[in-house]
């Protein structure tokens, strides 16, 4: 391409989504519609019971919080568009658009990844060093900790999505996707995007790989004081206390690891398209499900919301 022309002759996309049936579609909006409400009340009641009720004002609970909100932007940056899509016609995006939700999603997606590290840390200090868990784990800490998953977050979306939406786009303009994700709208570009490819491999090893690394560390170290415990009992309760944790960093991380990790010659819109509903959307749902089910402090929480009818102080 010319030096100094626009970088993309591409105004909009179409996301194809999953299908062209029109039967298929509202079926499919109805099941989206469904999954997301769900998502969306299931993170914003344990946002809510975590603010109203001085219990559960501890660094786990504050930690969930922060997790239940990421879910709620993650599904809420792609879902309702998705939905819009099943049963309009038109499934176009403009190219801003398709830049701002890749960004906004990646961002969100990204910090949560982050974040899963730093509940593994809580967890470590929780079983680990129970006697000095309130001194390690102060709340200026817990606010950096926030603070800095955050950040690091949405500055590392930023480069993948600069490195991906600067490239030329000039021919075709179906993404082969329900949203604009990184692989599959990068499949586009009228250039050889090798180079791009090795930048975005090397952001996904540091983004992905050495987070999911700091973790297996994070639970090496707790089953080994698990296993010093004599009490069967104790032993017990502390696995349950991770077993909520572990369950949403397998939802997680891998359907990411596969989508972000595998060889290029291997990509697969159509398997990429499904595996991402995992990371996305069912992973929202899955963690309130699992953190309320299996947490009896939640539970009481919504209990105490529900007898007195006011709020918690």
């Amino acid at each position: 391409m010319p030096p100094g022309q626009n970088q993309s002759w591409v105004s909009e996309f179409i996301l194809l989504g999953f299908s062209s049936d029109p039967t298929t579609n509202r079926t499919l909006f109805g099941a989206f519609l469904l999954l997301f409400l769900s998502s969306v009340l299931g993170n914003g009641l344990i946002i809510t019971l975590i603010c109203l009720d001085t219990h559960l004002h501890t660094p786990m609970y504050f930690f969930l919080c922060i997790l239940s909100l990421l879910d709620t932007g993650c599904v809420t940056t792609t879902v309702p568009q998705m939905l819009v899509h099943l049963l309009s016609r038109s499934q176009t995006i403009s190219f801003a658009g398709c830049w701002l939700q890749m960004y906004m999603f990646g961002a969100l997606a990204l910090t949560e990844g982050f974040f899963l590290v730093v509940m593994a840390f809580d967890r470590y200090v929780a079983i680990c060093y129970p006697l000095r868990y309130t001194v390690i784990l102060s709340w200026g800490l817990c606010t950096r900790l926030s603070a800095g998953t955050w950040a690091c977050g949405f500055f590392s979306s930023l480069i993948h999505t600069f490195f991906t939406m600067r490239l030329p786009y000039c021919g075709p303009n179906m993404v082969n996707h329900y949203f604009c994700e990184g692989p599959s709208v990068r499949n586009l570009a009228c250039m050889d995007t090798h180079v791009i490819e090795m930048v975005d491999s090397v952001i996904s090893v540091l983004m992905v790989v050495a987070p999911l690394l700091l973790i297996v560390a994070s639970y090496i170290r707790i089953a080994q004081t698990i296993f010093k415990i004599k009490s069967m009992q104790a032993r017990c309760k502390a696995f349950s206390t991770c077993a909520s944790h572990l369950t949403v960093i397998t939802f997680f991380y891998a359907p990411a690891t596969y989508i972000y990790m595998k060889p290029n010659s291997r990509y697969s819109p159509e398997q990429d398209k499904h595996v991402s509903l995992f990371y996305n959307v069912f992973s929202a749902l899955l963690n309130p499900v699992v953190y309320s089910l299996r947490n009896k402090d939640i539970k009481v929480a919504f209990l105490k919301v529900m007898g007195k009818g006011r709020v918690i102080c």
